[in-house]
């Protein structure tokens, strides 16, 4: 819902009733992820669910859905007779959840976009199919946010479901996680009679880039395309300036060690050290592989990667330690250029992200899309 949520709003605010469709589940080489979303008002659609291949039929049926008042869990595959009427060239499967949404049928939606454009992490469970009320949701806040009592608003129906479905969502909600989860009429997670999906909206991952030289302008666009929110750290204020990073969300003139030692470094955060340079980069490395950081990469020629060790080793890091260390940074392209050297490092994140092999798909079998996060 975050890429039509601008749209939404303001019909949402203006008192209109329009369809949303949500991708919720995906099978096989599906083009949208789960939490891809189209909205349709009138003749107007926006945002997408699937590349083109089923957005014709998902424009008619959330008309239907408007005029019935009922929300729809539909799915969409291959189609023998028409692939691009009703099915997927791709060969993949993907459902759908269409519902109405007004001020009405929808009323925290507000709340929903307060906390999104806060940067608030927030996740919206929707009952999908079951015995219980199809198209009822809870929203869904972590409870170290300092929300109210509950940091929740809604009911899926009982209060046992709530607190079963309370408690998986801040787990998901904490590693950004959406996806579908399953239980019985009264939360039983032994059970699979109840379909829930959870979209998460946690602020985007932080990429952190250490090093005002032209890789990092690059690291800086690249992570920026994939979503990040992008810091520069360097100590030198004749390089660290805004004008020469213009992609990135923040430029910070301080010496990297320091300002690592008191960033927000979470289970998302991947951290680029591309200063080669042992008196910036080794105080630098103590610090990031002792953090909870997802990746911690570091750019150099073998040799220098030899040397870095030596000096971490002597600075006290462990095996282990160290072992958390990308370097030389990114996978083996052949890059030369900045640009092909930030597609690489992206290249390293995405395979990390979701634990593919790094081969060509023509060397490969079987599944070209991850499932989850590696």
């Amino acid at each position: 819902m975050r890429d039509v949520l601008s749209q939404i709003l303001r019909w949402w605010e203006a008192g209109e009733r329009f369809g949303l469709a949500t991708v919720v589940g995906t099978f096989r080489s599906a083009p949208r992820p789960p939490g891809a979303s189209m909205a349709v008002f009138g003749e107007e659609a926006v945002g997408s669910v699937s590349g083109g291949c089923v957005e014709g039929a998902v424009y008619e049926l959330a008309h239907d859905v408007v005029a019935d008042g009922r929300p729809v869990l539909q799915r969409y595959g291959v189609s023998d007779d028409d692939a691009f009427s009703v099915g997927l060239t791709c060969g993949g499967i993907i459902d759908i959840f269409v519902e109405e949404v007004s001020r009405d049928t929808y009323p925290e939606l507000g709340e929903i976009a307060a906390s999104i454009q806060a940067r608030r992490p927030v996740a919206v469970a929707t009952i999908l199919s079951g015995p219980g009320d199809v198209g009822a949701r809870r929203v869904i806040w972590p409870e170290s946010d300092g929300t109210p009592e509950g940091a929740a608003s809604g009911s899926l129906g009982s209060e046992r479901l709530d607190a079963a479905v309370d408690d998986d969502v801040r787990g998901m909600l904490a590693q950004g996680i959406t996806g579908v989860r399953r239980y019985g009429a009264m939360g039983e997670r032994r059970l699979d009679d109840l379909q829930v999906f959870v979209q998460s909206f946690a602020p985007p991952p932080r990429m952190l880039v250490f090093g005002a030289i032209d890789f990092a302008a690059a690291v800086a666009r690249i992570g920026k395309f994939l979503g990040y929110h992008v810091v520069v750290c360097d100590a030198r204020t004749v390089f660290a300036t805004a004008k020469r990073f213009p992609e990135a969300d923040e430029v910070v003139v301080k010496w990297p060690h320091d300002y690592l030692s008191t960033a927000q470094v979470d289970e998302r955060t991947v951290i680029c050290v591309l200063t080669h340079d042992p008196k910036f980069d080794v105080p630098l490395l103590e610090v990031a592989l002792r953090t909870p950081a997802a990746y911690v990469g570091a750019m150099g020629s073998r040799r220098t990667h030899d040397d870095r060790l030596a000096r971490l080793r002597e600075a006290g890091l462990s095996d282990d330690e160290l072992a958390r260390l990308k370097s030389p940074i990114g996978l083996d392209l052949g890059s030369r250029t900045p640009e092909e050297t930030a597609v690489s490092i992206a290249a390293e994140l995405i395979q990390l992200r979701w634990g593919g092999s790094g081969q060509p798909l023509t060397e490969t079998n079987g599944r070209i899309h991850g499932d989850s996060p590696a």
